[in-house]
């Protein structure tokens, strides 16, 4: 199929033909999801549930490079970081609802593929696709991906509810997507300039992963649930591991002290990082795109999380006196910035 037989093809279809083609084949699985793709509104029923509803916008150029972000991981991408805001909240991802602005450079197979990244993130997180919007743009590509969900009154968890002494844990480990990407743009600047050489990305498939396809917490929440607890306040880790806390202490109006040697990091995120001469606290304090949860709980409960190998206690709230500092492994305290860090002697 030619360039021009690909756009042909959404052209003949139109804006209705094209929404039809790409979701003929969604089922809804959601009891909740009374009515999806077809009419003016989703009908949504969450029989006295609270409703949890969050957005994002994914700009090309801005937050994807087509030139190294295959389309289907695309999709995918851009469900998971919108359903790990949901869980971010103690709540249970649900629908989601997809617009797409595109140029007449993308053709009716690239569309197909993008669908096809979001359809399989529907169904890996039982996620009914229930509306959107079609567009064309005279530039590139925009998405956009409403995430709903819902959670029962007194479980949601908020950002400012940390106390002092709550002991600050995150899942997984961090730093990897952005090594990932440090990986991918260095491919691409060598592609540039020797357009015949291929890409050497032999051997890091954990950090390619991690940028190009993560994966949002649902486990976590699952664990939440099985041991009967919650978390005293959450957020997602989009921004980096120091943005992110210190958005959750502003917004509970506390510090906190966190211990370097307890930030978890990934082995093959260390050998990335020797490679690029960049400190790997740094690429875990500011890199971003990790969409870990990050979360504080009652010494009370650490008992229930002690166990737990994908929860790793990092440090403590402590009053809004003290400011938020990181303890070295030289045991200097580290003021956290949202972008970098410095000591508290400066």
């Amino acid at each position: 199929m030619s360039e021009s037989d690909k756009n042909y093809n959404i052209s003949d279809l139109g804006e209705f033909g094209l929404i039809e083609h790409l979701t003929k084949n969604i089922q809804l699985n959601r009891k909740s999801s009374i009515k999806g793709v077809g009419d003016d509104s989703a009908v949504l029923d969450f029989s006295g549930k609270q409703t949890l509803v969050t957005n994002d916008l994914l700009l090309e150029g801005i937050h994807f490079d087509l030139m190294y972000t295959p389309l289907k991981h695309l999709g995918y991408k851009a469900v998971v970081v919108n359903i790990s805001d949901v869980l971010a909240m103690n709540g249970i991802p649900t629908q989601i609802i997809v617009s797409i602005g595109f140029s007449s450079r993308f053709g009716l197979n690239y569309i197909e593929e993008l669908y096809e990244g979001i359809r399989l993130a529907c169904e890996k997180y039982q996620v009914d696709i229930v509306g959107g919007d079609i567009s064309s743009s005279l530039t590139g590509m925009t998405i956009s991906v409403t995430a709903i969900g819902q959670a029962e009154p007194g479980k949601i968890v908020y950002r400012n509810t940390a106390q002092v002494n709550d002991i600050i844990c995150t899942t997984g480990d961090l730093g990897g997507a952005y090594m990932g990407l440090q990986l991918l743009e260095r491919e691409k600047e060598v592609f540039k300039s020797k357009p015949g050489v291929q890409p050497d990305l032999q051997g890091y498939d954990y950090i390619l992963e991690r940028q190009l396809k993560p994966e949002a917490r649902a486990d976590t929440i699952r664990f939440f649930e099985e041991k009967e607890f919650k978390p005293s306040a959450m957020i997602d880790i989009s921004d980096g591991l120091a943005s992110d806390l210190l958005h959750l202490c502003h917004q509970s109006d506390l510090g906190c002290k966190i211990f370097q040697d307890k930030i978890p990091i990934d082995k093959n995120t260390q050998k990335m990082c020797e490679e690029f001469d960049i400190e790997s606290t740094t690429a875990a304090l500011n890199g971003g795109d990790d969409h870990e949860l990050l979360f504080t709980i009652s010494t009370g409960d650490y008992e229930k999380i002690k166990d737990e190998e994908e929860i790793q206690p990092i440090g403590h709230m402590t009053s809004p006196d003290f400011g938020c500092y990181m303890i070295s492994t030289s045991e200097h305290e580290i003021k956290l910035q949202a972008q970098g860090w410095r000591s508290k002697e400066e």
